[in-house]
């Protein structure tokens, strides 16, 4: 269960981040919540969760758009539409809601689920919280490569290549303490 889980986290999170990059508009306004409710101070624990509506929307977006283990055969939307879909209402990713199952549901769920979101959700938001992403030189955001690598679980076609840009007082990117 751990090694499975431990693939599909870090898949999940470098199609996030993709999405994140492609999307500077969508970046910015979730690092600006975590500059408001965590500031410069300290860095992400897992008790701001709660405090960080629009972090989890885009962890469910994520999961949303490119479930690491997809069910179905490949498949691709056939228009771009503006939605800030997660933030309005409180969706469970667990199987109790048909809008959002990338868990499976009922007796196949995923025993690992409440894990792999709040891994997901600590390495996004640690990894906006600490850096400005942006595309390699010369490439644009939409010039980012989302196209899938279908199979058992589903990754990048294209590895993704990001520049990371430290925003953080120095002193927060040293080791953390344990007791955290």
């Amino acid at each position: 269960m751990i090694t499975a889980g431990t693939d599909t986290t870090a898949i999940t999170v470098e199609w996030a981040m993709a999405e994140l990059i492609k999307n500077p508009r969508v970046q910015q306004k979730a690092k600006e919540e975590l500059d408001r409710v965590i500031w410069f101070e300290r860095v992400m624990t897992e008790s701001d969760f709660s405090n960080l509506q629009y972090l989890q929307s885009v962890t469910k977006e994520g999961l949303r758009l490119h479930p690491p283990t997809p069910l179905m055969i490949p498949h691709r939307a056939n228009a771009n539409v503006k939605i800030e879909r997660f933030f309005e209402e409180d969706v469970d990713m667990k199987g109790h809601n048909f809008r959002l199952l990338p868990f499976g549901a009922g007796r196949r769920v995923c025993p690992g689920a409440q894990l792999v979101i709040n891994l997901v959700t600590s390495m996004l938001g640690h990894l906006l919280h600490h850096f400005t992403w942006t595309p390699p030189v010369g490439v644009k955001p939409e010039d980012i490569d989302i196209s899938e690598n279908p199979g058992l679980v589903t990754y990048m076609r294209t590895p993704l290549q990001a520049v990371a840009i430290p925003r953080l007082p120095s002193q927060l990117y040293k080791r953390v303490a344990v007791d955290i």
